[in-house]
């Protein structure tokens, strides 16, 4: 199945205002308002859509609201999609909506759909670094700190669900969507890719082992670098926002990471330079633990300068 990655989150939320205003702070762009909500999009145009928890159109909720109520795939053509509606529809209810996207439900509970991809070619500024021994990233007198550059997030990264089985789940993604695990956490879940991308992970599930462990754990947009990630997460946290775990570099994928709480049922994080694996990678299996959560961890404060 070419799954190219996410297309869209549709989050089901209790205070509009304050999804808009988080997701504009975060950098997306506002493509779509209205009654009903708004849609948000990053550079490569995958996007998140708010939409109210009450909102009739939505699919049921598996987790108490404000939580996420679909997750949306690109795939390469209208033959995937094709072979997706005959592979889903031979054991569950599917259905195809008025603009030629197909919704389901995977064996976890979550909503699922699934579209011809509509990404576009990201157009933005270069980032170069300069390394010793490599030719330079940047050209003389270019400078790389700039307080007013505008960061923007790249393309929605991945998500992270609770599951009530995580082997029933992940079956499903392997068996019926061709998702392959590229790395695990024991007793906890694995990270998972579709064909069409080599990303370490579009999906990460684990293993919900109490009534609070419902629904989306978190989700991330690509930034273009580390850097864009502290700059963003720093600016955030000016902005009163409340940092949950960061900035620190994870060692599955080894994306560079900030998380924030989110007004969405679980954290939104910053993520950037996540790890590419082909089919000849060898998935790792490690214990869940901080040991193995990060290979270094950082926590914010409050700016300092020589002699305060």
């Amino acid at each position: 199945m070419n799954i190219v990655g996410l297309e869209a989150l549709v989050f089901g939320v209790e205070d509009m205002a304050a999804g808009k205003k988080y997701l504009l702070d975060y950098g997306l762009q506002e493509v779509e308002v209205s009654a009903a909500g708004g849609t948000y999009a990053a550079l490569d145009g995958s996007a998140v859509v708010l939409r109210h928890a009450s909102d009739p159109s939505l699919p049921p909720s598996n987790a108490p609201s404000p939580n996420l109520r679909e997750t949306v795939y690109g795939v390469a053509d209208a033959a995937t999609l094709g072979a997706l509606a005959d592979n889903l529809g031979s054991d569950r209810t599917v259905h195809v909506d008025a603009e030629g996207t197909l919704h389901a439900v995977d064996d976890g509970g979550y909503a699922i759909a699934f579209l011809v991809t509509r990404r576009r070619t990201i157009i933005a500024p270069h980032i170069g670094i300069n390394v010793p021994g490599q030719a330079p990233g940047r050209a003389p007198n270019v400078c790389a700190a700039d307080k007013a550059e505008k960061i923007s997030p790249r393309s929605l990264s991945h998500v992270v669900y609770f599951v009530p089985d995580v082997k029933k789940s992940e079956a499903f993604y392997q068996d019926r969507l061709g998702f392959r695990v590229t790395d695990r956490f024991i007793g906890l879940g694995p990270f998972m890719r579709p064909q069409g991308t080599l990303e370490h992970h579009t999906l990460f599930m684990i293993q919900s082992f109490n009534d609070h462990m419902v629904g989306m754990n978190h989700f991330t947009f690509h930034l273009g670098s580390a850097h864009e990630v502290l700059h963003a997460g720093w600016r955030f946290a000016q902005q009163g926002y409340k940092s949950f775990w960061g900035p620190g570099r994870h060692i599955m994928g080894s994306n560079y990471f900030w998380y924030f709480n989110s007004p969405f049922g679980g954290t939104m994080e910053f993520d950037a330079d996540m790890d590419l694996h082909d089919d000849s990678w060898t998935p790792r299996a490690m214990p869940p633990g901080a040991d193995n959560s990060q290979i270094f961890l950082f926590e914010s404060r409050n700016k300092w300068a020589p002699g305060e």
